[in-house]
């Protein structure tokens, strides 16, 4: 017994002192200090139990899981509002059919007295542009919609990023607004109108475009979740749809309108996105109509871009606080 007690082993303790092959007595706590922290894996969870984790390394790769499942989550919700345009054809009227009707009135029965084959070319860049500013009600209309059915409560459920609801509702619309434009150029080719610049500026125009239909769509988005449900939705996405598209110089010259309406005109950015895509698609105002003065007007695609870039922060930010007021009610 005494032979057999003589040769076991007991192992050491992590409190109490180790001591390595040199023969140098450490302790554990210093052990592990001295010992290198592991880089975490892709998972963000270390291989070993025990082993120090790089805490940075950590963190990094949890805001990588949430950024992709961000995007990857939008990008189911987009498909799925997209085949509900698929099985409901009749959404995509209002984003098609509309337009057309503003072409054939402004370009025929206003047109006339405005300059004829001139003034169509002059109205294309506005009638773009308040198509996709009028797309925003699809917008508005669709989210108080999936609010109205409990559709949105029912996503709050799963394990889903709580973005991906207005991302991907923004998405999807961009969409539309993209079907809306390409309908819409060849209605403008239809009655006459040309692009007579470069291919480069034609691009940049149609660029500066779709930057403001996705500006555009946020500002639906937000007055959807204020709205939330789909008669007020409608209501209020028309209220201040109108006034905004019309005191601008979308179909007219601003400098023809009196004294404070023409301030609003010149610095409204549906002045500046339409006088951008005019002046990048080679289409000048008619001879009678006024000349826009100002610095809106002279530097007209900047001002388009940053006017767009404003609104993106300003009402993507607001729309975010509203859903999440939202899902605490």
């Amino acid at each position: 017994m005494a032979g057999r007690d003589s040769l076991a082993v007991r192992a050491p303790d992590r409190a109490e002192d180790v001591t390595d092959t040199g023969g140098a007595t450490v302790s554990a706590a210093a052990a592990d200090a001295e010992r290198p922290a592991a880089a975490a894996p892709p998972g963000g969870v270390p291989e070993h139990p025990g082993t120090p984790v790089d805490v940075a390394a950590y963190l990094r790769a949890a805001e990588g899981r949430r950024t992709r499942r961000a995007f990857t989550d939008s990008a189911v919700i987009a498909f799925r509002n997209l085949l509900t345009i698929k099985r409901v054809p009749t959404l995509l009227v209002s984003a098609t059919v509309q337009p057309l009707m503003f072409v054939a009135l402004f370009a025929y029965v206003f047109g006339a007295s405005l300059g004829g084959g001139e003034y169509r070319e002059f109205l294309m860049a506005g009638i773009f542009t308040q198509t996709v500013v009028f797309n925003a009600a699809f917008t508005t209309v669709g989210l108080a919609g999936d609010l109205q059915s409990g559709l949105i409560d029912r996503f709050r459920s799963l394990p889903m990023s709580r973005l991906a609801v207005v991302l991907g509702r923004t998405v999807s619309d961009f969409v539309v607004n993209v079907i809306s434009v390409v309908v819409m150029v060849g209605c403008g080719y239809l009655i006459g109108w040309r692009i007579t610049g470069g291919v480069g500026d034609a691009l940049a125009a149609f660029g500066i475009l779709a930057l403001f239909a996705f500006a555009m769509s946020w500002v639906g988005v937000f007055t959807g979740l204020v709205a939330r449900n789909v008669e007020v939705a409608q209501s209020v996405g028309f209220l201040w749809m109108f006034p905004f598209t019309f005191i601008s110089s979308a179909f007219i010259s601003a400098q023809s309108l009196p004294g404070p309406l023409r301030v609003l005109a010149e610095w409204n950015p549906i002045t500046a996105v339409a006088t951008a895509g005019r002046r990048l698609f080679g289409n000048p105002a008619p001879p009678d109509f006024p000349v826009a003065t100002g610095w809106a007007a002279e530097h007209a695609p900047l001002y388009a871009l940053v006017c767009a870039a404003v609104i993106i922060v300003v009402f993507g930010t607001l729309s975010l606080l509203s859903h999440r007021r939202v899902a605490r009610a």
